[in-house]
């Protein structure tokens, strides 16, 4: 089979690969669609072994790209409970690999593994830009009839990202969140946080990324580059900022005016991998009780809550794809995506 490599500096190959076969434990899944995700952009821009160190990843190695895979169990090894994955299972990929019995593995927090997270799919394990993924049985979370292929994929990593911080920062519908960065994480927090009724701020560069926001339910949007948006979004908040913050643009400014347009007592969430904050602890957090958290992807229970609450609430995660691509056009795809004006891109097989 053929599969997408990064290579750094802004470089990919489509490389072959023999196709798997399951092991004890293990599972084959026939990829339907494998996503593009914001994360990616940072193997394929640069240094691969710089960037591996950078998220804490080790050295870097060659592997299949992409760890937003959905698509159908046709192959299942020895010792796999036949209630956890079986062929035939419409699936998504929860895509860590951790010591499976630690208190966070036995969870579903497979990338929280208190003897480290044995394999990241996509960077260092196989991904899912493949026709075939292998992968254990417990990282499939069953994807309910009503979802598609497509939004499957959305949700094993950018949706369902946004899906754990919006549950982490407890946003309910009398709310308003302020969602720094509108890229494929941010754009579905405004759309799952509009979902759950609470009143959207979206924030971005990038004209074309706001006018999608205001699409997906955003209220009011605002550019950082044309106006102060801690003042914005006081303003748009009768002078006490919004109840709660997320930033998605890994941005140090923006994580900073994250926290600080954030009311008191209120929470401010970073999900965006890599970089630095610079703070001012006391005015900035002490002094107004602010809440910081951080939040990294969700667990197998949290993803296929996500994929519950879209089904029953019939919310056109979809509609997050601008860009469908066949394997063959990845050096296109990618090349497309790291402009980062467009939505969410996808392989389809």
């Amino acid at each position: 089979m053929k599969g997408i490599v990064f290579t750094g500096n802004r470089q990919l190959e489509l490389r072959d690969f023999e196709d798997p076969t399951p092991g004890p434990g293990e599972v084959v899944l026939e990829i339907k669609a494998s996503g593009m995700c914001g994360s990616d952009l940072k193997f394929y821009r640069g240094d691969i072994a710089a960037t591996m160190k950078s998220l804490g990843l080790g050295a870097g190695i060659s592997v299949i790209a992409g760890h937003e895979p959905c698509g159908v169990v046709v192959a299942v090894g020895s010792g796999v409970n036949p209630k956890r994955a079986w062929v035939g299972q419409r699936a998504m990929v929860h895509h860590y690999r951790g010591c499976g019995a630690c208190p966070h593995c036995s969870t579903g927090w497979q990338q929280l593994c208190v003897e480290g997270v044995a394999e990241v799919y996509g960077a260092t394990g196989h991904g899912g830009h493949a026709r075939y993924m292998k992968a254990p049985a417990s990282t499939m979370v069953t994807l309910p009839d009503e979802l598609s292929f497509v939004t499957g994929a959305a949700i094993s990593c950018g949706t369902g990202t946004a899906w754990g911080a919006l549950k982490r920062l407890e946003l309910t519908g009398d709310q308003t969140i302020a969602i720094f960065g509108q890229g494929p994480v941010g754009l579905s927090a405004t759309q799952l946080a509009a979902a759950l009724g609470a009143r959207v701020i979206a924030l971005d560069v990038s004209p074309e990324r706001l006018a999608r926001a205001k699409e997906f339910g955003a209220a009011e949007v605002i550019n950082p580059s044309a106006t102060d948006p801690v003042a914005a979004i006081r303003e748009l908040t009768h002078g006490l900022g919004a109840h709660a913050t997320l930033d998605a643009s890994s941005s140090s400014e923006a994580r900073r005016q994250c926290v600080q347009s954030v009311r008191t007592w209120g929470k401010a969430c970073l999900v965006g991998e890599g970089g630095q904050m610079t703070l001012d602890v006391s005015p900035d957090l002490l002094r107004r009780q602010v809440t910081l958290i951080g939040s990294w992807t969700f667990s197998t229970v949290g993803q296929a809550e996500c994929a519950q609450f879209i089904a029953d609430r019939g919310i056109d995660v979809d509609a997050l794809f601008t860009d469908r691509w066949r394997l063959e056009q990845g050096v296109e795809a990618y090349q497309h995506f790291d402009r980062q004006t467009a939505g969410k891109g996808v392989f389809v097989f």
